[in-house]
């Protein structure tokens, strides 16, 4: 075997690799809109923290987001109010609340150089 034919081999099991894994189920914005409900007197409902401890997830990445409500859930991370909200929460609900505050569209705005 030559060495760019172990090369394309190699190239295809990974790809084929990858696709077999597939993206997680996309969640239902719609439905997280709802669910956020519980999350909106510390993160908003427009996802800009109505208190200083609480960070921003408005705009936030859906998988980064989805990965910090598992992580919660699973004790691997704790916060005090996080972790208990996170443990009434199931995979479609994490799903649906990281599609809502990762749809919501944010802009930022430079101040002027000096």
């Amino acid at each position: 075997m030559t060495r760019s034919t172990a090369f394309a081999l190699l190239c295809g099991l990974l790809a084929a690799t990858l696709l077999a894994a597939g993206p997680a189920a996309a969640g239902d914005a719609a439905a997280g809109r709802k669910k956020a409900q519980v999350c909106q007197p510390c993160h908003g409902l427009d996802g800009i923290a109505k208190i200083p401890m609480a960070p921003n997830l408005a705009g936030n990445n859906e998988l980064y987001l989805r990965k910090q409500l598992e992580a919660f859930r699973s004790g691997q991370r704790t916060n005090e109010m996080m972790s208990v909200v996170a443990k009434g929460l199931s995979d479609a609900d994490i799903a649906n609340v990281a599609a809502w505050y990762s749809s919501i569209e944010i802009t930022v705005k430079l101040p002027p150089a000096n």
